[in-house]
């Protein structure tokens, strides 16, 4: 039975991959993956069944982030917000749409999260380029900037955040020793592009930005932009402060925003009032996404109760190296194995395996490699599963248009950060 769960896991995860050549929608199969992998995982070990609850919450932690996330900047949207960004933005020019693009990405996401900030950037790029082909590729981007964004700061990803709470590192030390990897992890993939990237983009057409479209005055659109991003940036403030669960913070700021903007609409007519509601704005919410993360998740957790998953820390702990090298070889692996299967339980194993003081090399580098892998594959990381929700990305077609550059990224990051701690030790 242990084995057989990680075969299901497999033909899963194809299935997941060929949704589109199969006709079968990814969220039905995560959904039937995640109830088969815990069906065998408690015949296998019945004593998982206790965990299943406690997994579930930390999964619903996430939904509820995530769907607090998708309305903000829904309702943003709605009242037109993203016009005090996107009005700045003149050029159609694709290599230097790709940088504006990116390098907003990156810095946002190491104030908010890799998640947060991968929502907020599709929502812009909508209003930005028309043709879903073209906008595929500069959302690979947004996922290639948002991990490598959150990988360098302390609240930018759930595994830097993991180590930073346990003490692994300090937030000077994490930001100091993994900006430069992450820095090039991004850059490297945009500069490929820039060379093969020719032309300008299609900017939509004003009836298609949104069909949701209500006359808003400029001081109507501003105050629900920076309601919005001020909910958004609020959410590590509160965690920092209350110590509470992050999407506690989303909720209350989404709570917020509800009704500030039920009173700013109260003398409106029925037919706006209905447009620009928050209850009609919650029918816009990707509900299929978010199952998706819920199966995907679940069956991960799967193995990860039945003890898979520690068998394979287990396994690269037997890799016969010295260190600093067998440690450097062993986090480069976990960053790659990140696309695969879900970052935090890999994270959370190799915490509980090794025992190495505060600001080691290894928990840096473990922070870069599990936060910026999880590009390699569009299912990766919760920023890819978001905007392939979002957008409807093909997997098989970030696999052969984006995936390469994102490996690419991620070597030049890793060879960065060991030269870089090689340099600092001599």
């Amino acid at each position: 039975m242990f084995y057989l769960m990680i075969v299901v896991f497999v033909i899963g995860y194809i299935c997941i991959a060929l949704e589109h050549p199969i006709r079968v929608n990814k969220s039905a199969t995560a959904l039937l993956l995640g109830t088969l992998m815990w069906v065998l995982g408690v015949s296998y070990l019945p004593e998982a069944h206790n965990s299943l609850v406690e997994h579930l919450g930390e999964v619903a932690e996430i939904l509820f982030f995530l769907m607090g996330a998708m309305t903000i900047v829904e309702i943003v949207d709605v009242h037109e917000g993203f016009r005090i960004i996107t009005d700045k933005i003149r050029t159609t020019k694709k290599t230097s749409l790709l940088w504006i693009i990116g390098i907003i990405t990156f810095f946002m996401s190491a104030a908010l999260d890799n998640l947060t900030t991968s929502i907020v950037m599709i929502a812009l790029l909508r209003k930005l380029i028309g043709d879903k082909k073209e906008r595929w590729f500069f959302a690979g981007i947004v996922i290639l900037a948002a991990n490598s964004g959150g990988a360098w700061s302390p609240i930018g990803d759930v595994t830097t955040i993991m180590l930073w709470i346990a003490n692994k590192v300090s937030a000077t030390h994490i930001i100091t020793t993994t900006f430069l990897a992450s820095l090039v992890s991004m850059i490297v993939p945009i500069l490929i592009l820039s060379f093969t990237m020719k032309g300008n983009v299609s900017r939509p057409e004003a009836k298609d930005l949104n069909t949701y479209r209500v006359e808003l005055n400029q001081t109507e659109r501003n105050l629900v932009f920076f309601l919005g991003v001020g909910a958004l940036l609020f959410v590590p403030v509160f965690k920092t402060i209350t110590h509470l669960p992050p999407y506690l913070g989303m909720l209350g700021g989404l709570g917020v925003l509800w009704i500030v903007t039920g009173f700013m609409h109260k003398r409106r007519s029925e037919s706006d009032l209905n447009r620009l509601s928050v209850n009609n704005i919650l029918s816009r919410i990707d509900t299929p996404s978010i199952l998706f993360f819920l199966g995907i998740l679940m069956a991960v957790n799967a193995l990860q109760s039945c003890g898979q998953l520690g068998m394979l820390s287990t396994s690269l702990d037997k890799i016969p190296l010295d260190e600093p090298g067998k440690y450097y070889l062993i986090t480069s692996i976990i960053g790659v194995l990140s696309s695969v299967v879900d970052n935090v339980p890999l994270v959370a194993g190799a915490m509980g395996m090794y025992n190495f003081p505060i600001d080691h090399y290894f928990w840096a580098f473990l922070a870069y490699a599990a936060g910026t892998g999880g590009s390699i594959l569009i299912i990766g990381s919760a920023a890819g599963v978001a905007v392939m929700g979002m957008e409807k990305i093909d997997f098989i077609w970030y696999l052969k248009k984006i995936s390469w550059l994102a490996f690419i990224g991620y070597i030049a990051g890793c060879a960065t950060y060991i030269v870089q701690e090689f340099l600092l030790l001599n």
